[in-house]
């Protein structure tokens, strides 16, 4: 890894409707449990100033309380920030990402993060052409 900064900045977070409807339609996915990456490649059209669009999400299903969620949604953005190199190394083109933490289990940040890895990796290898 090269000497980046570990950031998150608001080019890279996912806001756009319209992608994220795509991305539900026509995207891809890859799992780690409990830990779901579903992706979708950026049209060249779009406003493409970062590699990567990236949203997270904890369902209300599994967490009733809002600070629960946001606890969960803060260490995926936190695990994203500290390993996106995995990704951003292998793109060849900009994608979407959205990033779900999908059960009620309520694992610590370590065995999240270690997931995260994982995760990233397999997606990196299942991206190569």
């Amino acid at each position: 890894m090269q000497n980046r900064p570990l950031t998150y900045s608001r080019h890279e977070k996912l806001k756009s409707r319209n992608t994220i409807d795509r991305m539900f339609t026509e995207g891809k996915s890859v799992s780690k449990y409990p830990l779901r990456l579903v992706y979708v490649p950026l049209e060249a059209g779009m406003d493409n100033d970062s590699p990567i669009k990236m949203g997270v999400s904890v369902s209300k299903k599994y967490f009733k309380r809002a600070h629960d969620r946001n606890y969960f949604k803060r260490v995926l953005r936190e695990t994203y920030r500290h390993h996106k190199h995995i990704i951003i190394d292998k793109l060849d083109k900009p994608y979407a990402f959205m990033f779900f933490y999908q059960t009620k289990d309520r694992l610590s940040f370590e065995e999240i993060n270690t997931k995260t890895i994982l995760l990233f990796e397999k997606f990196a290898a299942q991206e190569q052409l």
